[in-house]
């Protein structure tokens, strides 16, 4: 028999979503009868501890006696539980600063960390995530933004409404403008994105039509790293080599940005990736770009536009090319920009759905099926208080050393 718990979320800001929600919970204990689920008390979380109850799960203050426990976001460092196996995102693949002290009191503590953001398969693509929903309301808050500073609508916030459902039925109120909406990306963020934009009808349009046509209705088009990165030397490249060897390309974005009003970042962006925009290039004439949802929230990087993360409750701030600094959002010489570092807390309900649905499918399985397709051993990073071989690379991290890396990214 394996125990399993729920942890309370105490990161500041409050987290309200969670592993499982009470009908997945009541699911993955039908589907595995060797296993055992406690719930840990908490007046955060958006599924209340009666649900749990009424699921049939045991409520408790102390969760000490389970073998695993799953929460979503870092666990404060006073409350880790020696010797105990842990699941989730840790934020410490990129080395960093603010959660060293967390890694070290992880080894300290005995503790096998399982981070969520490691959870792949053989072909290393990421399992588990938050990433659809981040482009979801990611989109949705683009949008709102617009509505706001040109006074057209007046979308409410996401965290004040139900779930996607309601979130959709504001969307069905809206008329957007005939803008062009540029969209970057592949995975699960720039697909939640995109079906922000099926869903109010905007007609997508390849590439080479894009950048050569205006419309008389709002469009969008969705661009991979061969559309807005090329090599050095001019020669065909590949994905493959572009996420593996970024020092051969350069960017080949500012074709869009001479063409797009709305640029919404879904990407994942690699150390040493070719930028996007320079604060030079958003100086020029033919920049057209008005607002900037930038999902992947890359500071200081790819996008010049990303002066700082923005915040759910202040989502908008205005970015002034002229003197690459922040300005108010409604500057009329702004760009907008929304660059909120922690979107599907807007929607908790059905992210925490979702997750659940991810884990139950991919990771509960792996505990009992002798981790035949490895899924536990490609996402511990701890073992026996020492770093496991794939991420010995964070030990000069852990003792104090500085360095960047690639990571991953939570979404």
């Amino acid at each position: 028999m394996i125990k399993f718990a729920l942890i309370k979320e105490r990161k500041t800001p409050p987290d309200r979503r969670v592993v499982f929600p009470p009908d997945l919970l009541k699911e993955a204990a039908e589907k595995f009868p060797e296993a055992q689920f406690k719930v840990e008390s908490s007046d955060i979380r958006i599924f209340s501890d009666q649900q749990y109850r009424d699921a049939g799960f045991e409520v408790s203050e102390d969760v000490s006696d389970c073998d695993v426990l799953l929460g979503v976001k870092e666990v404060p460092v006073p409350a880790l539980i020696p010797n105990k196996k842990y699941f989730f995102f840790s934020h410490t693949i990129k080395e960093q600063p603010y959660n060293r002290d967390l890694l070290r009191e992880i080894l300290n503590k005995n503790i096998e960390l399982y981070d969520h953001e490691v959870i792949v398969n053989k072909r290393l693509a990421r399992l588990i995530g938050f990433g659809r929903y981040a482009g979801l309301v990611g989109a949705y808050n683009c949008l709102r933004g617009i509505g706001l500073k040109e006074k057209l609508f007046d979308l409410p916030k996401v965290e004040s409404l139900p779930d996607l459902s309601a979130m959709l039925a504001q969307l069905d109120k809206i008329k957007i403008p005939n803008y062009k909406f540029i969209l970057t990306g592949s995975g699960k963020v720039a697909h939640g994105a995109k079906e922000i934009l099926d869903h109010l009808k905007v007609r997508q349009i390849d590439p080479k039509e894009y950048l050569e046509k205006e419309f008389e209705e709002p469009v969008f088009c969705l661009i991979d790293v061969l559309d807005y990165g090329k090599r050095v030397d001019g020669e065909l490249g590949s994905r493959k080599e572009f996420y593996e060897h970024p020092e051969n390309y350069i960017s080949d974005f500012f074709k869009f940005a001479k063409n797009s009003d709305v640029f919404i970042a879904g990407h994942f962006y690699g150390q040493g990736s070719p930028v996007f925009f320079t604060d030079e290039e958003a100086r020029k004439e033919n920049f057209r770009i008005k607002y900037v949802a930038d999902i992947s929230c890359d500071i200081a990087g790819p996008i010049a536009s990303t002066v700082r993360p923005s915040t759910i409750a202040e989502p908008f701030y205005g970015y002034d090319p002229e003197t690459a600094s922040e300005v108010d959002f409604y500057n009329k010489n702004s760009i907008g920009v929304m660059a909120v570092d922690n979107l599907p807390c807007e929607l908790p309900k059905d992210a925490s759905e979702g997750f659940g649905e991810m884990f139950l499918q991919h990771v509960i399985p792996a505990f009992f099926n002798d981790d035949r397709d490895e899924i536990l051993e490609g996402a511990r990073m701890t073992e026996n208080g020492k770093l496991t071989e794939k991420f010995k690379y964070l030990e000069g991290y852990v003792k104090g050393e500085i360095h960047e890396h690639e990571g991953f990214e939570e979404l």
